[in-house]
């Protein structure tokens, strides 16, 4: 018997898949426990894994897709970097035909591509490649053209940026602010328009200062979505309470990178040589910028409990709530007819096994 996370509170019971690998039945039983099942992991921002980079193309997505699954992600969002039109577009092609295979075994669903700029600030890169540049509904509808794209992340302050986010959401896009040195009213503007989330909260963007109040300001006053990499080097743990209490729906991401799952070293990342160190959450460019995360979610399950959230809240932040701020109302929830993705824990909230839609994945 296991403890079942269901949108109505915790069943006693088994989950049984249909051949489609769908939820057919959720079946009451008691018994000696076994372990809880929540929904599994949806990441919307992943760089990279197993070594690989998404922006190296080929068989990189395979690899890194499989590497999530084996910590608990499902379903995730392939993460591009701000990069050369070139080769934003030869990366967008390959996620499109990985995508397009009939189905995938072991590997997290990739559900579409989170365009991480090109259309940041020059100012706020972080560890983005200096190929920043402002939006244009040309190359808008040449991207889109390319692959599924469900998440863009932009730079407020940027005029042309903010006209262009109605034509965004029109087409079916979910907008976040960040890498940006966004006033506080440009990003409520951009708020106005419909940039209803906000990209590694507190991480590349303006910020809290009670004079010059920035992007984050309007974020932690305003919004009901935002992501959060809760790592602890990223975030301070403080911080991330005091996010949690100002934003609803604050919810995770790793912000990964091809260091997860790996051992210390140096790795890639947009063309970028990254480090990797024993004992360290975050990869880093050689003169110490923070570059990505080498988190999984497994791993920010248990930094929320350490945080002191419930296992049912932190189950919302790293499920629910990303599935619900991308609009999709079939995972992210273990209920009749939803994808059979989820995570079986031990006592301790440690991971056991993955399933993805019905199959279970090895760890």
């Amino acid at each position: 018997m296991w403890k079942i996370l269901t949108p109505s509170g915790w069943v006693n019971g088994v989950i049984q898949a249909d051949e489609n690998g769908r939820i057919a039945q959720i079946i009451k039983k008691e018994g000696a426990f076994n372990g809880y099942i929540i929904p599994g992991f949806i990441d919307l921002h992943v760089h990279g894994g197993g070594g690989k980079d998404i922006m190296q193309g080929g068989d990189a997505i395979n690899i890194m897709s499989q590497t999530h699954a084996r910590f608990g992600t499902t379903s995730l969002l392939a993460t591009t970097m701000t990069s050369s039109p070139s080769s934003l577009k030869s990366a967008l092609k390959d996620i499109d035909f990985f995508m397009k295979k009939s189905r995938y075994i072991g590997c997290s669903r990739v559900l579409g591509v989170h365009l991480e700029g090109p259309f940041v600030s020059p100012d706020k890169l972080g560890a983005q490649p200096p190929h920043a540049r402002n939006a244009t509904k040309k190359e808008i509808d040449q991207l889109l053209d390319l692959a599924v794209i469900k998440l863009i992340t932009l730079a407020a302050e940027i005029e042309n940026n903010r006209k262009l986010i109605p034509y965004l959401i029109e087409r079916g896009v979910c907008v976040q602010q960040g890498h940006t040195a966004a006033t506080y009213q440009q990003s409520m503007d951009a708020i106005s328009l419909g940039a209803t989330g906000f990209t590694h909260l507190f991480n590349a963007m303006s910020g809290l200062d009670h004079r010059y109040p920035g992007a984050l300001t309007a974020a932690m006053a305003h919004t009901t979505y935002a992501e959060i990499i809760p790592d602890f080097e990223h975030v301070h743990p403080g911080a991330i309470l005091a996010a949690r209490r100002a934003i609803p729906k604050l919810y995770a991401v790793t912000d990964s990178c091809s260091a997860v799952g790996m051992p210390a070293g140096e790795y890639t990342q947009g063309g970028y040589a990254i480090y990797k160190c024993a004992g360290k959450a975050a990869a880093r460019l050689k003169n110490g910028t923070l570059a990505a995360s080498t988190l999984t979610m497994d791993k920010a399950l248990l930094n929320f409990i350490e945080l002191g959230l419930t296992l049912e809240e932190a189950s919302l932040r790293l499920s629910t709530y990303p599935a619900e701020f991308l609009g999709i109302k079939d995972r992210g929830r273990l209920e009749i007819n939803a994808w059979a993705d989820y995570v079986i824990l031990d006592e301790s909230f440690k991971l056991q096994e993955t399933v993805i839609e019905g199959v279970s994945v090895p760890l």
